[in-house]
């Protein structure tokens, strides 16, 4: 299945996709959230599709439909740093022994097709196609032979990062990770069933059409079962929690000399079978 969510920020509905066609389940579903999937949520809305395929609110988006980020904000968006050999080599950096963990906050979610927002004071907005996974039900000290047991879907992710508040600011990544809109997430969280090997998928980003980063998840160091093990060995995750996996090559931070957004530049990338985001790039204001 491919869940989504629609609306305007704040208020968003649930929807689901059945083939190439988008249809409400907001009678049925307020929010997918940790309360949603701790609670069999999505063998719930599996069933429900099944009995009520052909009664479902078909929605037709226009230019004004807007899809919100998949999930209701979660409990945690925590992130891989250097999972990619070929973007640790261009970031100078060496191939983690063990993943690097690091925190983006909740309030940097947004939808997949969302403005991003330069920071105020930012000089070098940099963008990250990742593949995420969201956690189904509550994981903690699992083994690395049952981690997919507890996966509920994967979204494709735009880790976006201010490389001066990360970098050179001092203090741990998640200054420059945390700006609002720095976690477009989505358009769809699409189930274990129709994603065969999260491994081999291929993923890309360009900005104003030019290609950047285009990779395979195959070229991931650490794996998806291995993060999660891992990662529950140091913390409880919860249902709906994001985990991202890391980013390959092509970030503008790794050129030489580096290119970072500016105003009015436009980012698109995807990941296969999971959808694609577009967004453009504006300067904060007091008003965003």
């Amino acid at each position: 299945m491919k869940l989504f969510r629609y609306g305007p920020v704040g208020a968003e509905k649930c929807g689901v996709a059945i083939g190439e066609k988008l249809y409400s389940v907001a009678n049925f579903f307020s929010h997918y959230d940790e309360n949603f999937f701790e609670n069999d949520g999505l063998n719930r809305l599996r069933q429900i599709v099944e009995q009520n395929a052909d009664q479902l609110p078909l929605l037709e988006p226009d230019e004004n439909f807007r899809f919100g980020p998949p999930i209701n904000r979660p409990s945690k968006i925590i992130c891989i740093g250097l999972n990619y050999a070929q973007h640790a080599a261009e970031s100078g950096m060496a191939v983690p022994k063990e993943p690097v963990i690091f925190f983006k906050a909740t309030t940097a979610l947004c939808g997949p097709n969302d403005e991003v927002i330069i920071p105020r004071n930012s000089q070098k907005t940099d963008w990250e196609v990742e593949l995420a996974v969201i956690i189904g039900k509550k994981a903690s000290y699992v083994e690395e032979e049952e981690a997919m047991q507890y996966v509920a879907g994967y979204a494709v992710h735009n880790d976006y990062s201010e490389r001066e508040f990360q970098l050179e600011r001092a203090g741990q990544w998640v200054k420059g990770k945390s700006c609002d809109t720095f976690a477009p997430l989505g358009p769809f969280l699409v189930t274990p069933d129709e994603v065969p090997d999260p491994h081999n998928l291929h993923l890309w980003l360009s900005v104003n059409g030019q290609m950047l980063q285009n990779s395979n998840t195959s070229d991931m160091i650490f794996k998806v079962p291995f993060l999660i093990s891992y990662i529950s060995q140091f913390m409880t995750l919860l249902a709906g929690d994001v985990i991202s996996t890391g980013t390959p090559f092509g970030v503008g931070f790794g050129f030489n000399p580096p290119r970072y957004l500016k105003a009015g530049d436009i980012v698109e990338l995807g990941i296969e079978g999971l959808g694609k985001q577009r967004q453009v790039a504006v300067n904060w204001t007091a008003k965003n």
